[in-house]
């Protein structure tokens, strides 16, 4: 397997047609419970069980801000689409919805917004 480099990923916002110009993508982490089953009886190590069910996480961008543009903040879930790299194979898809938008602006740079979108269910790779 050879390193790839990240220009050319895109997500799709499914219902809502949210469009930005991405600058970073980060997630969403995948995490499961490790469930504690060690007994009174266990003497050298504690033991553990997986746990059926995963967590999606939280996918966290970062965005070029349009103040003409609202995040969709008040929308329900989606199908959010991330195609890593533009490679059309390596894709993500899930169903989220928007829990923050923090936009900045300073003198002399571009504006960018932190943008967060909780993954609910499963996440399908393809």
């Amino acid at each position: 397997m050879s390193a790839r480099d990240g220009t050319g990923t895109t997500i799709t916002f499914g219902t809502t047609g949210y469009s930005a110009g991405i600058i970073s993508v980060d997630g969403p982490g995948l995490e499961r419970d490790a469930i504690d089953a060690t007994l009174m009886s266990t003497t050298s190590a504690k033991e553990y069980i997986v746990a059926t069910l995963y967590d999606a996480g939280t996918l966290e961008l970062t965005v070029e801000h349009d103040p003409a543009v609202d995040p969709p903040i008040s929308n329900a879930a989606e199908t959010i689409t991330i195609d890593w790299a533009g490679s059309g194979v390596g894709t993500w898809s899930f169903s989220g919805f928007c829990t923050g938008y923090k936009p900045g602006a300073a003198i002399g740079e571009r504006m960018t917004a932190s943008m967060s979108v909780k993954a609910t269910g499963a996440v399908t790779m393809s």
